[in-house]
C-alpha cells in the first residue's frame, strides 16, 4: 500500500504519483470521529464527513445506536477547563465514546504537581536514550510526539511510554540537561501550530494510531489495612461531620482497620496506606483530585476515584449522560456562549421562571433562578465569564429533595432535605446560622418510593461502582434526577440516623472487599 493510502495527508501532485490520491479508508467496525476547533485547522489534510467542529459534536443529538462503537480525536486548539476541547471529551465520555485525550488526562497536563509523578520513573529511560550523545552539544531541547511516535529512533521507546501514561494527538515535551537529562515540561500540541513538515508526521502517526487500542495499565497491588480519610477541619460545609469521622475511626479499629484522618499538607505520606477516603469537597482544580489521582497511582483504594470525581463535578456531563439513556431529569438546555440568539427563545420553550446552572457549581452555588428575559441576559452575562456552556432547566420546585446513597450499585440511604427557610433550594449561602441549609429526615431505603431508589441506582451506576449521592425531585408519578454527587454527605446525626454505625461498617467493608480483590490480583 503507498505510504499515504488511508491515512488523511492531502499531497501534491509533484510529491507522490497518482495512484496514492485516495480517500482515507472506510474502517466499518467502528467510526473515527475528528473534532477540530475550526474547519481551517483541517485544511492541509484530506476532507472526510468523519470531521466535525468542536461545535458540531457539541450539538450533536444521542447516538441513535447506542451499541455502536466510536472512537473520538479530539483536535481542539486548547483543552483549558470549561473551554470547548475540555467539553468535547467530557461529552465523549457521557455518550459512551472512547476519546482521546480523556478529560483525565487533560487535567493531568495542566499541573507539574499531577504529571510529574509519573515522570519519576521515566528518567531512567531517557538517560539511557541520549547516553549516545544526542543532543550533547545543547543544554535543552523541546521534542513533538504524535500519538506516541517521533522520528528520533533513539527516543521512540520513551515516545511510547509517554503516550501510554499521557494519552494525547500531540505532546510537547521538554527536556532539559542539569546533572543529567530530565523532563523539564509536558502539555499538549495544537495541530493548528504544525508546520508542513510535522503535518506529514501527525498524519502517518493518525493512520497508524486509528489502527490501534490502548489500555490503562493495572496498578500495583497492595497488601495492607491501613485506611486515611482526607479532611478539612477549616471547611465551612464538609461532606462529614467532626462527629462522624470519628465514628469511622472507632468502627474502623473495631473491624480490624487503623483509620487515620489527614489534611493536605500529608500529600507526600499517602504511600503509606493502603486507601484513601476523601471526606473534603472534592474538585477538579485543588488539590483533592491531586490526592485522587496520586493514590490511584500508588495502588490504593479510592473514593472518590478520579473518575468519578471528573464526571460528578460537571453538570453539562451529567445532562449528556441522562438524555443519552433516556432517564429523567427536568427539561435542559445548554446555552453556548456563542450562540446568543438561543438565549431569546429559551424561556419561551422552558418558561419563567427557569435555573441557570454553571456546570461545576457546589453546594447549590452557581446557581440562578432568573424570574424574566432581562434577568436571564444578566445572569447569562454573569456566569460566561467563567463557562462556555451554561445549563438551563426549567423550575421544578418540591418541598424537598431526595438523597439515595449508592455504593458498589446498592442503596445503602435514603435522606429527605428540605429548602431552605424562605427560599427555593436546600442551601442558602446568604442566610446565616442554622438557616443556611434546610431540616433532614432519614428514612430505610424500603421506607422511600421505589421509582426514586430505582432512578437513582440506575444513574448512580452509569458513573461508577464508588460512593455517590444521587439527588433527585418527586411531583406525583414523575421523578427526575437533579445531580450525582461523588462524595455524598455522611454526616453523624443526618444520614447514619436510621443505619448508625452501620453506615460506616458499610463503607469501611467495602474498602477491605476491594483491599481483598486486590490482594488475590483480582478486579473488584
Amino acid at each position: 500500500m503507498s505510504a499515504v493510502q488511508g491515512h488523511w495527508r492531502e499531497v501534491s501532485s509533484q510529491s507522490l504519483p497518482p495512484a496514492t490520491y485516495l480517500k482515507p479508508q472506510i474502517r466499518t467496525s467502528s467510526q473515527v470521529l475528528i473534532i477540530v476547533e475550526r474547519k481551517e485547522d483541517w485544511a492541509s489534510y484530506f476532507p472526510s464527513e468523519d470531521i466535525l467542529t468542536a461545535q458540531e459534536y457539541l450539538e450533536q443529538p444521542p447516538d441513535s445506536e447506542p451499541g455502536k462503537r466510536v472512537q473520538v480525536i479530539n483536535l481542539c486548539r486548547s483543552y483549558k477547563y470549561l473551554g470547548h476541547g475540555y467539553y468535547c471529551s467530557l461529552l465523549a465520555e457521557a455518550r459512551g465514546h472512547k476519546v482521546i485525550p480523556s478529560v483525565r488526562t487533560i487535567s493531568e497536563l495542566t499541573r507539574k504537581s499531577l504529571y510529574g509523578l509519573a515522570l519519576d520513573d521515566l528518567d531512567k529511560t531517557l538517560e539511557k536514550a541520549l547516553s549516545h550523545h544526542l543532543y550533547s552539544d545543547t543544554e535543552g531541547f523541546t521534542l513533538t510526539l504524535y500519538f506516541g511516535r517521533t522520528h528520533i529512533e533513539p527516543l521512540q521507546d520513551l515516545a511510547r511510554q509517554l503516550f501510554e501514561v499521557f494519552p494525547c494527538p500531540i505532546l510537547l515535551v521538554e527536556f532539559r540537561r542539569t546533572n543529567g537529562w530530565h523532563i523539564e515540561g509536558i502539555k499538549s500540541g495544537a495541530l493548528h501550530k504544525l508546520r508542513e513538515d510535522q503535518e506529514d508526521q501527525f498524519a502517518n502517526a493518525l493512520d497508524g494510531f486509528s489502527r490501534k487500542v490502548w489500555r490503562v495499565p493495572r496498578s500495583p497491588q497492595v497488601a495492607r489495612y491501613d485506611l486515611a480519610i482526607l479532611h478539612d477541619p477549616q471547611e465551612a460545609l464538609p461532606p462529614s461531620n467532626a462527629r462522624a469521622l470519628e465514628n469511622f475511626v472507632r468502627v474502623g479499629k473495631g473491624m480490624g482497620i487503623d483509620v487515620e484522618l489527614i489534611e493536605r499538607k500529608d500529600y507526600s505520606r499517602l504511600a503509606e496506606y493502603d486507601g484513601l477516603l476523601i471526606r473534603e469537597t472534592t474538585s477538579v482544580d485543588n488539590h483533592t483530585y491531586r490526592f485522587a489521582k496520586k493514590a490511584e497511582s500508588e495502588g490504593l483504594v479510592v473514593m472518590d476515584d478520579p473518575t468519578s470525581i471528573l464526571r460528578c463535578t460537571n453538570k453539562v456531563y451529567l445532562t449528556d449522560l441522562l438524555n443519552s439513556h433516556q432517564l429523567g431529569m427536568p427539561a435542559t438546555e445548554i446555552l453556548y456562549k456563542e450562540r446568543p440568539e438561543d438565549f431569546e427563545r429559551v424561556g419561551e420553550r422552558l418558561g419563567f421562571p427557569l435555573v441557570l446552572k454553571i456546570p461545576d457549581g457546589c453546594f447549590s452555588r452557581g446557581v440562578i433562578k432568573v424570574e424574566s428575559q432581562q434577568a436571564l441576559l444578566e445572569a447569562t452575562a454573569e456566569l460566561f465569564e467563567h463557562s462556555v456552556l451554561l445549563l438551563a432547566q426549567e423550575f421544578f420546585y418540591t418541598e424537598y429533595d431526595w438523597r439515595i446513597g449508592v455504593l458498589n450499585r446498592k442503596p445503602i440511604f435514603a435522606c429527605q432535605y428540605f429548602m431552605s427557610k424562605g427560599h427555593w433550594q436546600i442551601y442558602n449561602h446568604k442566610a446565616k446560622g442554622l438557616d443556611v441549609n434546610g431540616e433532614c429526615r432519614t428514612l430505610a431505603i424500603h421506607e422511600a418510593p421505589r421509582a426514586v431508589v430505582e432512578l437513582a441506582v440506575k444513574t448512580a451506576n452509569l458513573i461508577g461502582d464508588g460512593l455517590y449521592g444521587v439527588d433527585l425531585k418527586q411531583a406525583g408519578d414523575k421523578v427526575v434526577v437533579i445531580e450525582v454527587n461523588d462524595n455524598p454527605n455522611l454526616d453523624a446525626g443526618i444520614e447514619d440516623a436510621y443505619l448508625q454505625d452501620d453506615l460506616y461498617s458499610l463503607v469501611l467493608e467495602e474498602f477491605v472487599r476491594r483491599l481483598e480483590l486486590k490482594r488475590r490480583g483480582q478486579a473488584w
